[in-house]
Formats: C-alpha cells, sequence, structure tokens
C-alpha cells in the first residue's frame, strides 16, 4: 500500500513523531505528541494519528503504549545499531549475577531489559531472554 500524502497537521504530527523516535529511541506517547505539537487535547493527536495510520505512514503495535512506528524504516535513525549491543551486554552481566546469587532485584532488572529489547524489536533475542527467565524462575519455586 502506498502511503498517501498527509495534511499539514498530520505532517507535523508525523515529523514530531519522527524526531522523537530518533532522540529517545522509542515512540512518543499521545500526551507528549499533544504537548510537542501544541494540541488542546489527546483527543486530536489520537485523531491525527489514526489518519495517519490510515494513510500508511505509521502502524501501531497491539494496543500497547509508546509502540507507534514509522512505515518508511529510512526516515528514522536506527537506534538498534547503538544500544542494541550495549543492552544484550547488560543482560548478559544480569545474567552471570543471578548464577552467583539469586536476587528478585537483579531478576527484576533483567525482566526490564529483556522488555527494552523486545521494544527495540529483537523479538526473537528476547524470547530466547525469555526462555532463560522462566528456567531460573522455576528454579527458584
Amino acid at each position: 500500500m502506498t502511503a498517501t500524502r498527509p495534511t499539514k497537521k498530520q505532517f507535523e504530527t508525523l515529523e514530531f513523531i519522527k524526531n522523537f523516535i530518533n532522540e529517545h529511541g522509542y515512540s512518543p506517547s499521545y500526551r507528549e505528541i499533544m504537548n510537542g505539537c501544541n494540541y488542546t487535547s489527546v483527543a486530536t493527536v489520537a485523531l491525527h494519528v489514526g489518519n495517519l495510520i490510515k494513510r500508511g505512514h505509521i502502524i501501531k503495535r497491539d494496543r500497547s503504549a509508546r509502540s507507534l512506528e514509522i512505515v518508511n524504516a529510512s526516515d528514522v535513525k536506527s537506534v538498534e545499531k547503538n544500544y542494541s549491543h550495549e543492552l544484550i551486554k547488560e543482560i548478559e552481566e544480569r545474567f552471570k549475577s543471578l548464577e552467583k546469587e539469586m536476587s528478585d532485584e537483579i531478576l527484576n532488572e533483567v525482566y526490564v531489559l529483556v522488555g527494552a529489547l523486545k521494544i527495540l524489536g529483537h523479538v526473537d533475542a528476547a524470547r530466547a531472554y525469555a526462555g532463560r527467565i522462566n528456567n531460573i524462575s522455576r528454579d527458584i519455586a
């Protein structure tokens, strides 16, 4: 499906979303879009986002928060190249710590880091780590 040209307001919203993702590495919330584009209500944001989805400029994953993605990936800098390697190193370090000493705090950190990996688009790696987490959780119980 080819994207239909956005209206002026939709274009401003799309540009804000692109810039936010480039700067932060994750998509903005509707409230952040509202504030960033100087809209007066979240409903206005929802309307523009809905129309951008219909026109093929963005997609939204599974009714989850911060799940807006730009359809043309070349418009967004690749954050995963910057952070995924560091993230995987952090996850591996936490697993090593769990092998030495079982800790709920470290296990919670692993859950968060694996979730971040999934958000960055490394779903298969996140699933693999989730399997390791499940094995550790079973050992605790």
